[in-house]
């Protein structure tokens, strides 16, 4: 996950030296693009239901899978 410290901002001003825009470098936005998607998803599936790592292999020894 991209952190802030990890970007490298250039600012655009206007005449009164007013930060108005910012310009990232094309893999850090697609970094933070990425982790947008994940954040989404993660809030997509907050709800569902979750299992234990230990029903899940006895799950799969159950049907012969493990």
């Amino acid at each position: 996950m991209t952190m802030p410290v990890n970007l490298h901002p250039q600012y655009i001003t206007d005449d009164s030296g007013d930060k108005i825009s910012v310009i990232i470098g094309m893999e850090e936005f697609e970094n933070m693009l990425e982790d947008i998607e994940d954040l989404t998803t993660i809030a997509d599936r907050k709800n569902e239901d979750t299992t234990s790592h230990e029903k899940f292999l006895e799950e799969l020894s159950a049907d012969g899978t493990l």
